[in-house]
């Protein structure tokens, strides 16, 4: 497990993205907290964040590579169109997903509904270059304190991840 900052996670690009296209688990910072996450695509790398979090019911939201792949994957009303306008921003909103094979199974395990992102954060444009939905949730064990730093990262999480991504204290 390594630490990067984003600069050094930047100056690799391509390294990391490879990592994540190949099924990584890592830590990645957001608009507010640390978050877990990988390819939503992939159930093995989605088994181990659950694995991780000791998660085994709830569903997880994923960050959108674009809103064309919402669009593509999930039923969008009217009304869920203007909510998406206000996106990139602090907003998780949950749709009807058609297209089942968008995600894993292991990421909503109802198969009907999806949590989605797009958040205002430099991490969305890695997103969009990847073009697949990255998990996101946030990073600890469920029901423990939420990661703002490093000094917070649950001990247990450390090393079952294969890269963290880190810009420094967050603020909630």
């Amino acid at each position: 497990m390594e630490i990067v900052t984003k600069e050094e996670f930047l100056l690799e690009r391509r390294k990391y993205l490879k990592l994540m296209e190949d099924g990584a688990v890592f830590i990645h910072p957001t608009d507010t907290i640390y978050g877990i996450g990988c390819d939503a695509t992939s159930e093995k790398a989605v088994q181990r964040i659950r694995s991780i979090k000791h998660r085994s019911s709830m569903p997880f939201s994923v960050i959108a590579p674009s809103k064309r792949w919402i669009f593509e994957s999930c039923e969008v009303s009217a009304e869920g169109e203007k909510w998406l306008e206000k996106l990139p921003g602090p907003y998780t909103m949950i749709f009807r997903l058609k297209n089942k094979s968008a995600v894993a199974a292991a990421v909503n395990l109802d198969g009907n509904t999806l949590g989605i992102r797009i958040p205002k954060h430099w991490m969305r444009g890695v997103v969009a270059e990847l073009e697949f939905p990255l998990v996101s949730t946030s990073a600890n064990i469920t029901g423990e304190p939420y990661m703002t730093s490093l000094d917070d990262l649950d001990e247990r999480i450390k090393p079952e991840v294969n890269f963290i991504v880190y810009e420094g204290e967050k603020q909630g």
